[in-house]
């Protein structure tokens, strides 16, 4: 997506919905991180196609694994921020591993509908996902998926919290 930011819904959705199975925090990270990629692309090689290699299942899990340990290095330091939004969870790096996978996989699957330079399956080439849900309905399910998230965290962390 060429916002990243879309790719924020429905990661809160999903972490929200699954935050005693999944490592909230990782599944934030992973969920967005893969738009590194394209950034970098646009801004040093811009000849080249931005959805590139770790666009591509065989990629995110490489980025995957590579934000697991990451997060798993920073947990000291993100607990910090996650106690201040009332999501605090006991971090496990089995838990992050299996969800930055999650994470970077639900990327790829959301873009892969979107752009045709993808090669979602590599090494096979091509994008037969190209296309079979059109922009609006990915770009409304991320929408819907955000507005849903954020009134599931204010009732589940903020009201209810509050309330006990």
């Amino acid at each position: 997506m060429p916002f990243t930011i879309f790719h924020i819904g429905p990661a809160i959705l999903i972490g929200l919905l699954l935050f005693s199975r999944l490592d909230f925090v990782s599944f934030m990270i992973s969920s967005v991180i893969l738009d590194v990629e394209p950034l970098c692309i646009a801004l040093f090689c811009p000849w080249m196609p931005l959805h590139g290699f770790f666009h591509s299942y065989l990629g995110a899990t490489f980025l995957g694994v590579l934000t697991a340990v990451g997060v798993y290095f920073l947990r000291s330091w993100l607990s910090r921020i996650l106690a201040w939004f009332k999501v605090q969870q006991e971090p496990s790096f089995k838990k992050m591993l299996y969800t930055s996978t999650l994470g970077v996989y639900f990327h790829v699957f959301l873009d892969s509908f979107l752009y045709a330079e993808m090669e979602p399956l590599y090494p096979l080439t091509g994008n037969p996902f190209f296309e079979v849900l059109g922009f609006g309905t990915i770009y409304g399910f991320c929408t819907a998926s955000f507005i849903i998230g954020a009134i599931l965290y204010v009732y589940k962390f903020i009201i209810r919290q509050t309330a006990q």
